[in-house]
């Protein structure tokens, strides 16, 4: 069955927010935490099911997409970003050290690429929120990871933004309707070759195609992709491999593969979140169970105020529509 452009976009938005609601609750858990409190999840855990930061920040990116198509550089998005954000007055509920700290730079005037060098410019804050760009450039893997890169270097640098670009590549792949090999490879095709995200990216590859079954893999790659000894479960290329895991050992099922990235705990809402917005866009929104629709269809605006009210579904309507007329450029 043909999915048009439009279906795509909407399953690669509500995919990332549904995995980011998801994959909330568990965030901060390794796989045997999780186990022992709800054996394999499911579904949402939560009587009140909620995105996060990752869906706000996605959100963002889609507003500087929309506002900026033409010219989406990191000049034009920082200065979104000093207007809707650094002017935000209260606290960012749930926000990342890494976006935390590029607010903070901007703020006191530093500009990119000097906003986004900081102490955690190899966090997953990138590479969270670029579903938007990859639906932008749709069938354009090399374009989405330039678009990436832009982004990027407003919050984030090195690893950061190499592993924002694999996921944007990824979601532009879906996008083109390709199968799952297809998509991994062009998202690794994106990446500096020698650096920590291509490495172990390509372990992940090797670890879903020596497990048996998914019980093995999950563990394997929790001993194999993840950084125990760090404080911090946020470390881009770490959270990047184990979407990959997730993602090829689902076989391009939306609820599978989600349901894994949520299962493998550590970042989980993000691991989800890019995992969804890439198998959100394989699918398009009808893969999506409808019974987890209904809990991402309004963004709370918790951490962003600016988002708040902003409707994924709406937002990907206006980002197919913009990726249909080939309008975005750096």
């Amino acid at each position: 069955m043909e999915i048009d452009v439009t279906s795509r976009a909407r399953g690669a938005i509500a995919g990332l927010s549904v995995g980011d609601a998801l994959g909330r609750p568990v965030e901060g858990l390794l796989p045997h935490e999780i186990q022992e409190k709800w054996g394999r999840v499911e579904g949402y855990v939560s009587d009140d099911p909620l995105g996060s930061d990752d869906t706000e920040y996605a959100l963002l990116t889609a507003m500087a997409i929309l506002e900026f198509p033409a010219a989406f550089n990191a000049k034009n998005i920082a200065r979104l970003w000093v207007d809707k954000v650094c002017s935000q007055r209260g606290g960012f509920g749930g926000g990342g050290f890494s976006e935390m700290l590029a607010i903070r730079n901007l703020s006191r005037g530093h500009l990119p690429p000097r906003s986004g060098q900081h102490s955690h410019a190899w966090s997953d804050g990138l590479a969270m929120r670029v579903a938007p760009v990859g639906v932008a450039a749709a069938g354009n893997p090399r374009l989405a990871a330039d678009l990436a890169w832009e982004d990027g270097l407003v919050s984030h640098s090195g690893e950061g933004i190499y592993a924002g670009q694999a996921i944007a590549a990824a979601v532009a792949s879906a996008m083109d309707g390709n199968p799952i090999d297809k998509i991994f490879s062009d998202a690794l095709a994106v990446v500096e070759p020698d650096s920590w995200t291509a490495r172990l990216m390509l372990d992940a590859e090797r670890l879903v195609s020596s497990s048996s079954n998914w019980a093995d893999l999950a563990v394997r790659a929790g001993e194999q992709l993840t950084c125990l000894d760090y404080y911090w479960a946020d470390l881009a290329p770490e959270a990047v491999s184990l979407t990959f895991v997730a993602i090829l050992g689902g076989s391009g099922d939306f609820s599978t593969s989600v349901l894994n990235a949520v299962n493998l705990g550590r970042d989980a809402d993000t691991i989800a979140a890019m995992t969804g917005g890439i198998v959100g866009a394989m699918t398009g929104v009808a893969g999506i169970p409808s019974e987890w629709l209904p809990a991402v269809t309004e963004a709370p605006g918790v951490c962003l105020h600016a988002t708040k009210g902003m409707n994924p579904l709406t937002v990907a309507d206006d980002l197919a529509a913009l990726a249909q007329t080939g309008a975005v450029k750096k």
